[in-house]
């Protein structure tokens, strides 16, 4: 009987331990992103329970070819893919970009875990601007450091977000905070807030800070700085010739200034320093770079994500896409980036896949790097200042432009204009004698008439070629020689050969320079110069020429040495 009792107690104690283990199980099983739980705790019971499909897929972001998603970009986001980029070819149709974010962002938070995506372009200011339609074209970084105020940074992003956010694009890859050191570079160039390392430190932190108030995570780049080579990524692997003390003193401090300001992602560059990673890697696939200094000596807690991995600097060093993959995941990325969908058999998937069965450090590294992103991810979509998951394509309208921007932009113009060279200033309709209007732009022309009525016009295209240059100079301008004043717009060394022409010829000649100005820094004939820094926007050339009619004075200082 005594037997009895106690073999009836001990089963009801085992069946009491066995319900509650099917308990834990069936509530860890429950567990998805939105779930009610500390977020690094979640982060870690999700990772812990992924399969090793969805941890790898989840560091992936992939672009894709033309306007819409293909088949193919869904079927890696039913496997579990993290991340989408969005790049300047898909954004034609601004109501198009929210409507494909919405649908893959449905596609996403079916899956095994709810996991949203992070969606990502580029939206820098300036030149570098992928999300077309009737966004902002603005004045950009150098524009800013001109001016040199910290809250012109802010507000830059904040107005430049606010719009890429009411698209569902929750991510951008700016501030570049890359130094104006190479004055040859046309890959960085006017992307530059500065040649000096703490000013674009204080103002990449302040963009960095005005994206975050829009709702948009700021991705800080190219780590450790891509300022000083004139080459592109793109084609070759540049070579940075410099010793620790240089760069220590003057690449890595304006990381330092973001990282105090808890900055959270950085794109790692591919970029060689053979002084300082004697290997040759590039920053982008070395351990060296983004594990023992970005994050050990540097104390950097944020997302790591590569650039393009399309790009021949990450490729011609590791030998194959796979294994630039696998290098990039080992040296301490988060995120692969890839400017295309890659094929559901590529081999940069199937043996990466495949390691994580044979390398249980490998595994490790995906596995951590994938909670990183979940982590992430929690932070910011369980924030109350996310964008939204599914955007109103059809209420895209009523946030872009932002009109709020349109009139800060055109005052942040006024702020960076720099006269190189004065002459007659003010300029005006009274004592210009006849003028002649040459540029690419309609709001050039538009602004130019409205305060020199009677002015002359000729139109070149923007990307003048060398052809189209030759045609102007002995087709065009030997036709044009009755005027007293001659206003150009300088954005190449094609332009600076157009205005030429009237070198010497006893005309005032008044140069905009819409680019790069070391374009005209060694120009000495011309009459007046004035810098706006900014690649085909409407706001600097209306404000160089507000300049030159006497209705403000410019006071922006050129933001490097020459």
């Amino acid at each position: 009987m005594k037997s009895a009792k106690i073999l009836k107690m001990s089963l009801k104690k085992t069946l009491s331990v066995c319900a509650c283990l099917s308990g834990l199980v069936i509530s860890a099983f429950a567990v998805d992103f939105w779930s009610d739980l500390p977020n690094e705790e979640l982060a870690k019971q999700i990772t812990d329970q992924m399969t090793d499909t969805e941890l790898l897929s989840q560091t992936f972001m992939f672009g894709w070819a033309g306007t819409e998603p293909p088949e193919l970009l869904y079927q890696w986001v039913n496997r579990g893919l993290g991340s989408v980029k969005v790049f300047g070819w898909n954004t034609d149709d601004i109501h198009l970009v929210a409507k494909s974010i919405t649908s893959l962002q449905k596609s996403s938070v079916q899956g095994r875990f709810k996991i949203p995506l992070f969606v990502a372009t580029d939206q820098e200011g300036g030149w570098i601007r992928h999300v077309k339609g009737d966004t902002s074209i603005t004045p950009g970084n150098m524009a800013i450091g001109a001016a040199g105020y910290p809250v012109d940074s802010w507000y830059s992003a904040y107005y430049i977000c606010q719009e890429i956010k009411a698209l569902g694009i929750n991510m951008n890859f700016a501030p570049t905070i890359d130094l104006f050191t190479d004055h040859d570079s046309t890959i960085i160039g006017t992307r530059a807030f500065s040649d000096d390392p703490v000013t674009t430190g204080i103002l990449g932190a302040a963009f960095a800070a005005g994206s975050s108030a829009a709702g948009v995570i700021p991705t800080v780049k190219h780590f450790p700085g891509h300022g000083d080579t004139s080459l592109d990524s793109h084609g070759k692997l540049p070579v940075i010739n410099i010793d620790f003390e240089t760069f220590k003193n003057r690449e890595l401090l304006p990381y330092v200034y973001l990282i105090r300001e808890n900055v959270p992602a950085v794109m790692s560059g591919h970029l060689s320093f053979p002084q300082i990673e004697t290997s040759g890697a590039p920053a982008s696939l070395s351990k060296y770079f983004l594990t023992d200094l970005l994050r050990n000596q540097l104390g950097y807690k944020g997302l790591i994500i590569t650039d393009d991995m399309m790009m021949v600097g990450a490729t011609v060093y590791a030998g194959s896409l796979s294994e630039a993959f696998k290098m990039a995941l080992e040296a301490g990325n988060d995120i692969i980036l890839s400017s295309t969908t890659a094929r559901l058999n590529e081999s940069l998937w199937t043996k990466n896949l495949e390691l994580m069965t044979t390398d249980s450090v490998f595994r490790e590294r995906v596995k951590d790097a994938a909670r990183r992103v979940i982590k992430a991810k929690l932070d910011y979509f369980k924030s109350d200042n996310a964008a939204p998951l599914y955007p109103d394509s059809n209420n895209v309208d009523s946030f872009i432009p932002n009109k709020e921007g349109e009139k800060f932009f055109l005052e942040q113009a006024c702020r960076s204009v720099t006269v190189q060279k004065q002459g007659q200033m003010p300029l005006t309709k009274d004592n210009a004698g006849r003028v002649l209007l040459l540029g690419s732009l309609n709001s050039f022309f538009q602004a130019g008439k409205q305060r020199y009525p009677d002015a002359g016009e000729l139109h070149f295209n923007y990307e003048t070629g060398p052809n189209e240059t030759l045609w102007v100079i002995e087709q065009k301008l030997p036709s044009l020689t009755n005027y007293d004043t001659i206003i150009i717009c300088v954005s190449s060394e094609n332009h600076l050969k157009i205005a030429e022409f009237y070198k010497n010829k006893g005309k005032r000649v008044v140069i905009l320079s819409t680019m790069s100005p070391t374009i005209v820094e060694n120009v000495d004939w011309a009459d007046t110069i004035l810098l706006g820094y900014s690649w085909r926007c409407d706001y600097s050339l209306k404000a160089m020429l507000a300049a030159l009619n006497g209705e403000f004075v410019p006071s922006g200082v050129k933001p490097y040495k020459d």
